[in-house]
């Protein structure tokens, strides 16, 4: 059972930087796509960002590109997201997901993923 931990959310004024991370742990399958996800009050689950672990295809949502880098560290099992420039529009609650298949066209939708951490949260205040 995969296990992913989430940490690194806080609250930053506009124009501010976070950088999230993502522990995972109980890997079964050498690869797997990872995503970050986010989810305001009222709104949708929104695809952020994802990566193959084993290398190759990254997506970033049209609302983050330029300001926001998706990265991983094999040796420690660890996902960031560095997000920079951060804008009010940008406060949600913020997951990690992962599913042991490359990343592919559905790598932004949440039901691609069957493993979730439990969020972090981020607040960009004006």
């Amino acid at each position: 059972q995969v296990h992913l931990v989430e940490s690194g959310g806080g609250s930053v004024q506009a124009g501010g930087s976070l950088r999230l991370s993502c522990a995972a742990s109980g890997y079964t399958s050498s690869s797997y796509c990872m995503g970050w996800f986010r989810q305001a009050p009222g709104k949708e689950r929104e695809g952020v960002a994802a990566i193959y672990t084993g290398g190759g295809s990254v997506y970033y949502a049209d609302s983050v590109k330029g300001r926001f880098t998706i990265s991983q560290d094999r040796a420690k099992s660890t996902l960031y997201l560095q997000m920079n420039s951060l804008k009010p529009e940008d406060t949600a609650m913020y997951y990690c997901a992962a599913d042991p298949i490359p990343c592919n066209i559905n790598m932004d939708r949440s039901d691609s993923y069957n493993y979730w951490g439990q969020g972090t949260q981020v607040t960009v205040s004006s």
